[in-house]
């Protein structure tokens, strides 16, 4: 190519692209170079293998306010996005790792309840005072939604304190999990078994919300909760 090609070619843009869904994932610097990628699906194909997306990456958004971007030219150097497969835009507070966008209040007891769902204390498990959770007589379960691989654990926060009502739990599950197959009707362990019991569940495990469906063993952990994830900061041990 003479000197003249080289100088009219387009330069080269530096992007950041987050994981649609997945508020812990701290972002893929990649290189957006038109002689390299000569279509747009390159490009996303690309992605796919930069962020080690589960599902091929099919859409890039913006990440306040989930615009989808077309084309490569569409791209601005030093910007960030967030790469999705056939799935909708998660809003997502992506810039500020581990925090769920953008609105919230605070219940009688001065905990954070984010409108979202993200940390949402169910109310009627309420943990009082302040302090760490552990202190507070609290403990924390994740659960993953059956079947789906696009989309991280949402937290479940409950107190040692209250008893138990396992119908009420499920409620809240269904409420938090918003599962394609409607209410969840069981929760089960990583390996399939169901949990029977409010007295089953264990500080800092992971579980799956399971509907009318049978149970899906699919690599949840492996997948969706990253090496360095702080999901894992937040496992308490008693």
């Amino acid at each position: 190519m003479s000197s003249r090609g080289l100088a009219l070619a387009p330069p080269a843009k530096n992007v950041v692209v987050y994981r649609n869904g997945d508020p812990f994932f701290p972002g893929r610097k990649v290189v957006v170079n038109q002689r390299r990628f000569l279509t747009f699906e390159a490009f996303l194909n690309e992605v796919t293998t930069s962020i080690r997306a589960p599902l091929a990456v099919r859409n890039l958004y913006t990440p306040r306010h989930g615009h989808r971007v077309a084309e490569l030219g569409e791209l601005q150097d030093g910007c960030q996005y967030v790469a999705a497969g056939f799935e909708k835009f998660k809003r997502l507070d992506y810039l500020n790792r581990g925090r769920k966008e953008l609105r919230g209040t605070r219940n009688s007891d001065g905990l954070q309840v984010n409108t979202s769902g993200w940390l949402l204390v169910p109310t009627f498990h309420s943990c009082r005072n302040t302090g760490s959770l552990h202190a507070l007589g609290c403990f924390y379960c994740s659960v993953f939604r059956n079947g789906d691989l696009l989309s991280p654990p949402f937290p479940l926060l409950l107190s040692k304190s209250t008893p138990l009502q396992w119908n009420t739990l499920l409620a809240t599950l269904t409420e938090k999990a918003d599962l394609r197959s409607g209410a969840v009707n069981k929760l089960c362990r990583l390996d399939g078994t169901q949990v029977s019991g409010g007295e089953e569940l264990v500080n800092g495990h992971y579980y799956v919300a399971v509907g009318n469906e049978e149970y899906k063993k699919l690599p949840y952990f492996e997948l969706l909760v990253p090496q360095n994830s702080a999901y894992k900061t937040l496992r308490y041990v008693d």
